[in-house]
């Protein structure tokens, strides 16, 4: 019988209250969603002021991360023109996002899930997914 490892909903506001604090900390309002191992949406937060556009975003950052085990910023790098994930934006009905802020998290070697950022920049949105993302590293 197979067991699956998968985050829960504790983990997943441990997570979220981090990228709150992050996000406070920088002054910048964000949108974070949390996926479980499954890729389902686990929880997520608007922060008050937080760019209604970036709801959707967010939420496909954690995906994406989940879907292909990889930091969506990583991901970027390998879709530009003549990469070899050129055009995977496209693929899974659109649903994968190549913008920086979306990030597996790892239990040992084991994916439980990913968390996904989006309201700043790039760089705030990876800085704060990599706050959250370290979360239960630190509880």
């Amino acid at each position: 019988m197979r067991t699956t490892q998968t985050l829960d909903l504790n983990d997943a506001g441990t997570i979220i209250d981090a990228g709150i604090a992050e996000a406070e900390r920088i002054g910048n309002p964000m949108n974070i969603a949390v996926v479980d191992a499954g890729g389902c949406l686990l929880a997520f937060a608007r922060m008050d002021d937080a760019w209604r556009g970036s709801v959707d975003i967010a939420i496909g950052k954690a995906w994406t991360a989940r879907a292909f085990d990889v930091e969506t910023m990583a991901l970027a790098k390998l879709a530009q023109p003549g990469a070899d994930f050129y055009g995977i934006h496209a693929s899974n009905d659109g649903k994968v996002m190549i913008f920086a802020g979306g990030v597996p998290i790892k239990e040992g070697e084991t994916v439980i899930g990913a968390v996904g950022v989006s309201g700043g920049t790039g760089k705030q949105d990876q800085r704060v997914v990599e706050a959250a993302a370290q979360a239960l590293a630190r509880g």
